[in-house]
């Protein structure tokens, strides 16, 4: 899963626009966005979260800068837990041609140490998207860890796992439909990109399209196939 291999990946299913999601870090988004760029694809930088109710959420942001800006916010929030490489693997950052650049000493799996309303609050100050993640799944989600969606959350839209088709979930949970809900290959391994896409309706390859096509405003929309 190094960022060129994705890119190649991502060329080979017809993917025009790829959203970047590491757990609590950013350190690839910069790099992917420029492989991306080369490659004709429009590279969403963003971050999983893990809040501190762990529940997992997606963010994207407008640009590197901003996913700068936001990575300080995930190290001042990040438990200074040593990563155990020997259970958790080697947490590595490489550049173009996967030569290793730096090595992540904290364990980027922990729940960080501000709750789902103040990441919401960060991301969205920052121009973000803020999507909670897999929603139907019985753990680090949000009906999982609270039981229910908070009315007063700010979001963009919801997410449903692989697992379930999203139109049979809304049969099941039709109030969910004044929602954008999405889903995406949340791809562990290369093989998995692209096993389920998005299809946008937008002007252009924007973040401000984007974003638009997340809130349904200006008849932009996303639709699962």
């Amino acid at each position: 899963m190094s960022p060129s291999k994705i890119i190649k990946e991502a060329l080979k299913k017809r993917i025009d626009i790829l959203g970047i999601t590491d757990h609590n870090c950013t350190y690839h988004c910069r790099l992917m966005t420029e492989l991306g760029a080369n490659a004709g694809i429009m590279v969403l930088p963003g971050v999983e979260i893990s809040t501190k109710e762990e529940i997992h959420c997606l963010a994207f942001f407008e640009n590197n800068d901003i996913t700068d800006e936001f990575q300080k916010f995930l190290d001042e929030k990040l438990p200074p837990v040593p990563n155990d490489k020997k259970l958790f693997g080697y947490q590595l950052v490489v550049d173009k041609d996967e030569n290793i650049v730096s090595e992540v000493e904290t364990l980027l799996l922990s729940a960080l140490n501000a709750d789902i309303y103040e990441v919401s609050n960060e991301v969205h100050r920052l121009g973000g998207v803020f999507i909670p993640a897999h929603i139907d799944r019985p753990s680090n989600s949000i009906l999982s860890q609270l039981g229910f969606l908070p009315q007063d959350l700010n979001i963009d839209a919801l997410e449903v796992s692989i697992l379930n088709p999203v139109a049979d979930y809304l049969k099941k949970f039709p109030e969910y439909e004044k929602y954008t809900v999405i889903s995406n290959s949340d791809a562990h391994r290369l093989e998995n990109i692209g096993r389920t896409t998005s299809l946008f309706k937008i002007g252009e390859f924007a973040f401000p399209e984007i974003v638009m096509a997340f809130r349904r405003e200006n008849h932009r929309k996303i639709s699962v196939r």
